[in-house]
């Protein structure tokens, strides 16, 4: 027998593995292995005949530091229903949870812990496939990026979007809202009497943001990659739809281990087309392209930034949502969610992309219904924004891309020249953002350095810098504002981010001077420092970057792996380790 039938046989026979027999425990017997961990899991009363059924893990993001997440105990005992009527046994263990408000100095800092962690205890534990439960904006993208490197069958759970509530007979909710209060708070129109009255009803329930932000962005994007049961999406968290939908994930889930449906069948250059296709569409959150790109980058694809752009020309924003739009998830979940969506997209979806059911898109969107009348998402011909939410810009600049919310900003400064205000780092802005004398009129364009990848560190939501308080009590609704973090899917205003390569190493942004001129063409896909080479070649050498280093822990390991944001701002050594080519594919 040749070296290479023994490898195939091998793997046949580690295929038929299953079950509890999986992944033994090192003991350097494995009779033993096996004989011990029956013996210890019967302590907890389990029978044989249990023991022998396909084992469905359920990766239990629930923490009292979550509340996106309270409602994940109800989630946990439905899916472990679906996987009982299905004929597997549910198997829970906990993760690391992270919460976009509760975690220093940034939630997307610990994303790539999470999704360490999700991707080891997957290896670790016996099971023949997942359920990952994830909500809040973090959550999600580091579970399929951990499950992604696992290759394990896998399937999504959403925990789903809070209600919206009111204040003054003004229907409001988290977290578009928040800002827009917060805001007129700063500039003097409302006082602290009402701005404690209202933050009492942003967060009318437990469960994610109600608008289009990150949350609600990457439980769109999971499903549009075929990873979440059909409808999986849009249910609001405290509803009976979302438990019914948790039921079927896990009764799905036994039928993907018994399929053996691992998960590089379904993360597709397909599925990642159809991923970025909806990102445009629903003028979704800028984080999504940074969390695809680092789903992407788990299964050796990387995101074709200047394609995508394409694809942005092409698709209009049709989701009339929060901040690009006026309503909020559950009403897109009423207007039937993202069937809805997608039977629009149709002619520019990738419909042979396969789904966790086993069925394709096309399939599914066949299975879905004719659809029914409702305002929440707009036809083709007559959309909310002619071009998908997002645009990419290139200049000297930014020579490895930004982007700009293009839906959610100000018109009228799509095309603008400035004067540079300078804030060289969170500290300094924090210090002199609302000080009378700052010079700033509301032609200028407010840049912020490091604030990418490295140099905060973690790329905070940082970039949507306040309007200063001189301008905002004048009136001053928005400004262009630049740097090179990200800001929350559910801001809005003209405002470019991820702006690469980053300031802390050395990129452009590092030597913008007050009083720079600085160009915005969203029509051209500019983003231009008007100096010339020469003088900046002058600042690097009279001011050189010192990279950002750490002695120790997580932090070092952060700070000396961390990639930039056209890379997901992933590890290098967690992206696979051979790169089989780009999505979405050029036109």
């Amino acid at each position: 027998m040749t070296q290479a039938s023994d490898n195939t046989s091998g793997q046949a026979a580690n295929a038929e593995i299953a079950g509890m027999k999986k992944g033994l425990t090192s003991y350097g017997d494995q009779g033993f292995s096996l004989f011990l961990r029956k013996a210890f899991i019967k302590g907890a009363g389990f029978t044989d005949a249990a023991l022998d059924r396909p084992v469905i893990a359920i990766a239990d993001t629930g923490s009292d530091y979550n509340p996106c997440h309270g409602n994940s105990p109800q989630l946990v005992e439905a899916v472990k229903r679906g996987v009982m009527l299905a004929g597997g046994l549910p198997m829970a263990f906990p993760t690391i949870s992270v919460h976009e408000s509760f975690a220093a100095p940034t939630s997307m800092y610990l994303r790539n812990l999470m999704a360490m962690d999700t991707e080891e205890m997957i290896r670790a534990q016996p099971m023949d496939a997942v359920v990952l439960i994830g909500g809040c904006d973090k959550t999600v993208p580091a579970q399929l990026m951990g499950a992604a490197s696992a290759n394990l069958p896998a399937i999504q759970l959403i925990t789903g979007s809070m209600l919206t509530g009111s204040h003054r007979g003004e229907r409001v909710g988290a977290c578009t809202d928040c800002r827009r209060y917060w805001g007129k708070f700063r500039a003097g129109e409302i006082d602290a009497d009402e701005v404690a009255e209202v933050n009492n009803q942003l967060v009318a329930s437990l469960g994610t943001c109600s608008v289009m932000g990150t949350a609600s962005t990457m439980a769109c994007i999971a499903e549009a990659l075929g990873m979440t049961m059909p409808g999986g999406a849009s249910p609001p968290a405290v509803t009976s739809d979302r438990i019914r939908i948790a039921e079927q994930t896990g009764a799905q889930a036994v039928q993907m281990a018994r399929d053996r449906l691992t998960i590089d069948k379904i993360l597709t250059p397909a599925a990642f087309e159809n991923a970025l296709r909806v990102l445009l569409a629903i003028g979704g959150s800028t984080n999504g392209i940074v969390h695809l790109a680092a789903i992407a980058g788990r299964v050796g694809l990387d995101i074709d930034m200047q394609a995508l752009d394409q694809m942005g020309r092409e698709t209009p924003v049709l989701l009339d949502l929060k901040p690009s739009g006026q309503h909020y998830m559950e009403d897109f979940h009423k207007a039937g969610g993202m069937a809805t969506l997608l039977r629009e997209l149709k002619p520019l979806l990738r419909l042979d992309a396969l789904t966790v059911t086993g069925r394709t898109l096309g399939e599914e969107l066949e299975r879905s219904g004719p659809g029914f009348k409702q305002d929440v998402v707009r036809s083709i011909a007559n959309p909310i924004y002619p071009q998908g939410g997002i645009a990419v810009l290139l200049g000297n600049l930014a020579p490895g891309g930004a982007i700009i919310k293009q839906s959610a900003a100000d018109p009228g400064l799509m095309e603008h020249e400035g004067r540079a205000v300078v804030f060289e780092n969170l500290e300094d802005m924090a210090l002199r953002i609302d000080a009378a004398d700052l010079d700033v009129s509301a032609d200028d364009v407010l840049v912020l350095k490091n604030i990418g990848p490295k140099g905060a560190p973690g790329m905070p939501e940082a970039g949507y810098i306040p309007i200063p308080m001189k301008l905002a009590r004048a009136g001053v609704k928005d400004i262009v504002r630049i740097s090179d973090g990200r800001m929350s899917g559910t801001a809005f205003g003209t405002i470019v981010l991820h702006v690469t390569p980053e300031s802390a190493i050395g990129g452009p942004l590092a030597y913008v001077q007050n009083g720079d001129r600085i160009r915005l063409s969203v029509k051209n896909r500019e983003i231009s420092l008007l100096v010339s080479e020469a003088e900046l070649a002058q600042r690097a050498l009279d001011n050189p970057v010192v990279e950002p280093s750490a002695e120790r822990g997580y932090r070092k390991l952060f700070l000396q792996e961390v990639n930039q944001a056209d890379k997901g701002v992933d590890f290098g050594f967690l992206r696979a380790a051979t790169l089989v080519g780009k999505t979405p594919q050029a036109k």
